[in-house]
């Protein structure tokens, strides 16, 4: 009997593969399947500063209800305004108009039998062929000096605004009251107190334990609508599949503010936060592992953004996966 031989390169290939879809599996099992969602105010497509938890850039947003905001149009454009580039079009197109206009008539007076009239005539035309250059020039150079004076104030105007920089960032280790200090974002920085980072801590454990239960009902009192929409899609999806996903209680293990600030009564606050818990999908009806394991913790780093109306509550906003 012949047995089937697998080359050295597709054995990789398939090991690589295996590793692979063991690896993902659990990972996508966390509330979020390891997606960034969500919106973070004017903040929504801008990425939050990297701190020491999560030194990686966070990943843009891949579903908000927020609409990024429109690019402002160059100033080359706009309506009325002269380019650089459309100055020397102008003046090629106008000194080769008159140079063929000249030119031709002097042919069709020669091919007629006139000529250019004599030595006279002849250089009378090349004067005046040296007038029209001469004015060509003048006109070129005057919307080319005009062209310069209006592009820096050009280059102003399309513009956006200054980078974003953070005031002060404290890096946090082993509890939610150690991570302290101010954001600035685009809108009023605010102060993050201890106990807010506690709300953090807290929410964490909340928002990864009611999507084990499935409580969409209570992600709906923890997480904004539209992150409670998002979360409770990535429930019914497991569910379609025939699976459901277990968590374990997460542990912070370390995190650090990245930003924090109000825009008009929202306040907001993004925390990178790297957790250890259990994760693990089971089969719905079985209830037996399909991935993950469920008496091993697995490490997560995201950068979750949390709102609350000035005098409120903090609330899910957004989850980003980092890179």
């Amino acid at each position: 009997m012949s047995m089937m031989k697998t080359s050295r390169p597709a054995r990789l290939a398939l090991v690589a593969f295996a590793t692979l879809a063991l690896s993902v599996g659990p990972a996508l099992a966390q509330a979020g399947k390891g997606r960034s969602m969500g919106s973070r105010g004017s903040q929504t497509y801008s990425a939050p500063p990297a701190t020491q938890t999560a030194p990686n850039q966070a990943r843009p947003m891949e579903r908000s209800v927020t609409q990024p905001q429109q690019a402002q149009p160059g100033a080359a454009n706009r309506p009325g305004q002269t380019t650089p580039a459309q100055a020397p079009s102008f003046g090629k197109a106008l000194m080769g108009g008159l140079l063929g206009g000249f030119l031709g008539a002097g042919l069709f007076s020669l091919l007629s039998g006139g000529g250019f009239g004599g030595l006279g005539g002849f250089l009378m035309t090349l004067l005046q062929v040296g007038l029209v250059a001469g004015l060509v020039f003048l006109v070129i150079s005057f919307f080319r000096r005009r062209a310069a004076a209006q592009q820096p104030a050009m280059a102003t105007a399309g513009e956006g605004p200054a980078p974003l920089q953070r005031d002060m960032m404290q890096p946090m280790g082993g509890g939610a009251g150690n991570m302290g200090g101010f954001g600035a974002a685009a809108g009023r920085p605010i102060e993050i107190a201890a106990e807010d980072f506690n709300a953090f801590e807290r929410l964490l454990g909340e928002v990864q334990s009611a999507y084990s239960r499935e409580d969409v009902g209570a992600l709906r009192t923890i997480a904004t609508p539209e992150m409670a929409v998002y979360l409770d899609e990535g429930i019914s999806d497991t569910a379609a599949q025939g699976k459901v996903d277990r968590f374990g209680e997460p542990k912070l293990l370390q995190g650090d503010l990245a930003e924090a600030w109000a825009e008009g009564e929202d306040e907001y606050a993004t925390v990178a936060m790297r957790f250890a818990m259990p994760v693990a999908t089971l089969d719905r009806a079985t209830q037996k592992v399909v991935s993950g394991d469920p008496n091993a913790s697995r490490e997560f780093t995201e950068v979750w953004t949390f709102r609350r109306t000035r005098g409120g509550q903090w609330m899910l906003s957004a989850i980003q996966q980092t890179a």
